[in-house]
């Protein structure tokens, strides 16, 4: 059985690029113009596809694959501009460069946000607030009183707080409410301004033919709203502590593993309620997304469960789940067309399971030219339901992973391609466009030719410059977009 959405059966090609990588704005990039502008260069160079990671909100690491929350975004992307554009907020001084400036500015100028729609919002506006709160209600309320009570104390994890709120006494829940009654409206009012400049960005960039191309992480961060509001849905000790953790054995990215530290799913439990857990999940993702990848589909077939105790992921085991039986349930009740994150360790039974559900897997250009002609990811071993890479926002940058390869991988590389050394990265970027993948995508560091230094994430590793990368309009060549649209042409991806 093959369900390939109907958005898989044309070609087309776009970039990676996560919101937080635009341009000049305070400490990271966000909804305002430059979000727009980058629309408009997708649209100029005949690119359909705007692919970003996840926008939920993260911890102090930045890291967008453990957010506070399933369904909450991000409020540092919210445009502060635009807000002054609606009147809420006055044109603010010379804002702060740095993120570790930025971050307390952003946060409060979103403040002064609040105070200025309180007195000048029109009805119109105050409705459509009202309107969000009901909407998203099955998730907002928790996640504001999960908010307020980490600013409560010091961004302390949940099973750190006193066991009334830990264990969500409801007398207690109630009386802080009350208590914390202005942080709570503060959350609510961030995610409704994020969530109405969101759907004015995804509504101009359909109009230019562009598509969002979201990012969904299989697991969510422990320190969540959903693991402290919904308790019994992962497997949890009587103190909120997992008894198992997630994380993939070692491969191609970490010799030791990657122990990310998330809780498992309690999939007997999801199952009794016919998922609906997850069916949230997905809606919420329609609601932002044109397309989304699931990261880490290896998961919905079996998991990699480490025991607690265990510092690095070599120790574990596999863990069958009802990753059948799941896609069943989110296929009759949601339209989403979605991708599997199908790298690393892959049993035929993971293969089975995609094309089942006709998911189209990923293929990674940079991964192609480590063994012979027989290697699935090297071009001419492509399948059209796939999405393809030159690289991904794990990997290195194409000039910066070329330029690391032994000298006879390097020859051997430009001989596959027809191309000299001195191109890089071109000549892979026109492998991806040229394949018979149904979708090519290019990270924007490779559109700037960017090196080494210009990496997204470098996995297994927690240092500062992780998830950071912002690019500048003048990095771009002259004539790139024109370059872009005559190979999406050339290769049908217009």
């Amino acid at each position: 059985m093959n369900n390939i959405h109907n958005f898989f059966k044309r070609r087309r090609a776009g970039i990676l690029l996560h919101p937080t990588s635009l341009p000049e704005t305070a400490g990271n990039g966000d909804l305002g113009e430059h979000a727009y502008r980058f629309i408009d260069f997708l649209a100029d160079s005949g690119l359909t596809v705007w692919q970003m990671l996840p926008v939920g909100a993260p911890h102090g690491d930045l890291s967008p694959y453990q957010c506070q929350s399933a369904h909450a975004a991000n409020p540092l992307l919210i445009s502060l501009e635009r807000l002054v554009g609606q009147g809420w907020l006055k044109e603010g001084v010379s804002p702060p460069r740095s993120l570790a400036e930025a971050i307390p500015y952003r946060l409060a100028r979103l403040k002064e946000a609040y105070n200025g729609f309180v007195q000048k919002a029109t009805n119109a506006e105050r409705d459509a607030y009202a309107e969000f709160i009901a909407t998203h209600n099955f998730w907002l309320e928790d996640y504001a009183l999960y908010r307020a009570l980490k600013l409560a104390h010091q961004e302390q994890p949940w099973w750190q707080w006193p066991v009334n709120y830990r264990e969500r006494n409801p007398k207690a829940l109630v009386e802080v409410q009350t208590k914390l009654a202005a942080e709570i409206e503060q959350t609510r009012f961030e995610q409704f301004v994020f969530f109405s400049q969101w759907q004015d960005l995804k509504h101009y960039a359909h109009v230019l033919g562009v598509h969002f191309f979201g990012d969904l992480p299989i697991f969510v961060a422990q320190d969540s709203a959903e693991v402290w509001a919904g308790r019994d849905n992962f497997l949890l000790d009587q103190q909120g502590q997992p008894t198992v953790v997630a994380g993939v054995p070692p491969d191609y990215f970490s010799a030791t593993g990657q122990r990310w530290g998330n809780p498992h799913y309690n999939w007997d439990k999801m199952k009794k309620d016919g998922f609906r857990w997850w069916i949230n999940r997905i809606n919420t993702a329609q609601e932002l997304f044109d397309l989304v990848r699931i990261d880490h589909f290896r998961g919905f077939e079996a998991c990699w469960q480490i025991p607690v105790s265990c510092n690095t992921a070599i120790e574990g085991r596999w863990v069958k789940v009802p990753g059948e039986q799941l896609f069943d349930v989110l296929q009759k009740a949601n339209n989403l067309p979605l991708v599997a994150e199908d790298l690393g360790i892959i049993t035929s039974e993971v293969n089975q399971l995609r094309d089942k559900f006709g998911f189209p897997g990923m293929k990674i250009l940079q991964f192609a030219f480590d063994s012979n002609s027989e290697n699935p990811y090297l071009p001419h071993n492509h399948r059209p339901d796939s999405v393809v890479y030159t690289g991904t926002h794990d990997n290195n940058t194409t000039l910066g992973w070329f330029q690391e390869l032994p000298m006879a991988v390097q020859q051997y590389v430009c001989e596959y391609l027809r191309a000299p050394p001195y191109d890089m990265p071109w000549p892979l970027i026109e492998a991806a466009l040229a394949s018979c993948a149904v979708l090519a995508m290019v990270p924007m560091q490779d559109i700037l030719s960017a090196d080494a230094s210009q990496r997204m994430n470098t996995p297994g590793t927690t240092n500062d410059r992780n998830w950071r990368w912002r690019f500048k309009w003048e990095h771009l060549s002259t004539g790139v977009n024109e370059k872009l649209r005559h190979l999406a042409k050339f290769y049908g991806r217009v």
